[in-house]
């Protein structure tokens, strides 16, 4: 068996039909895993899963709004029935851009409740199970805005500070029942989002500002969506068996180098 393998192995994708979510899927079922993935977008979630079964991987694909608690822990206990839950990565978040006073209430619980509230689900939802079987991976996604100050990111960073405490707090609660509970923190991944939020907010200044936004990274470039799913691959492996309660940045140089 090969390094880094997930063979026989099922994992739960929030999120994983673009960007950073469809990376982490397309490189787990190469691996071996059978992905489950949990998509807003009915379209792109169907579109992901076709891809897998064509290059002869395991994916299925379940539509669901993290948010909302009853749905997902519907999906997750009919799931956990038929297929063991050995992965649970929760990718799945939205952005917001403001500072404290132009953050409304409405932009605040919108983001509470993905990027928070959608984590807490999906962990309450797979815990059971894994103490069951006495085994079980947790991924969260957090981000540099986790831990150092990113200007007009207030709901975002609320949100992100939030994962990774709660990863924290998971880690320390279930390290006795053979559960494993990371973080991943990315600087900025190039991603469709960026991409459309620079079209959105740089119409005609689509290349001068991509550029600037690649050099705020000491390494002078964004991230590569495949470089995170690497990155939450060895995380998920027996190799990193000995690794839990840790938050890992990957953000070329940002968090140390700035500054």
């Amino acid at each position: 068996m090969s390094k880094f393998s997930l063979k026989g192995k099922s994992a739960v994708i929030t999120g994983g039909a673009s960007g950073i979510g469809e990376a982490i899927s397309m490189t787990f079922a190469q691996q071996g895993a059978h992905v489950h993935i949990l998509e807003y977008d009915e379209e792109r979630g169907e579109n992901i899963v076709k891809t897998i079964l064509e290059k002869g991987g395991k994916a299925d694909f379940y539509p669901c709004d993290v948010s909302k608690h009853n749905q997902v822990k519907s999906i997750l206990s009919t799931l956990s029935e038929t297929h063991r839950i050995d992965i649970l990565i929760n990718n799945a978040g939205i952005a917001h851009v403001g500072n404290v006073e132009n953050t409304g209430e409405e932009d605040l619980d919108r983001v509470y409740k993905v990027n928070v509230k959608g984590v807490y689900n999906c962990i309450q939802a797979v815990i059971p199970a894994m103490k069951q079987q006495g085994s079980g991976v947790i991924i969260n996604m957090a981000s540099i805005a986790s831990s150092v100050g990113i200007a007009d990111r207030f709901a975002y960073s609320m949100s992100k500070g939030a994962v990774l405490t709660m990863t924290y707090s998971v880690a320390k609660d279930y390290v006795g029942f053979g559960i494993r509970c990371n973080s991943i923190s990315p600087a900025r991944v190039h991603t469709p989002f960026v991409d459309g939020f620079i079209k959105k907010n740089y119409p005609g200044r689509e290349a001068e500002m991509f550029d600037a936004l690649s050099k705020t990274q000491p390494i002078g470039r964004m991230g590569k969506p495949e470089e995170i799913a690497s990155l939450a691959l060895y995380l998920c492996s027996d190799e990193a068996a000995f690794i839990t309660g840790t938050d890992f940045p990957i953000d070329g140089g940002f968090i140390k180098l700035n500054g």
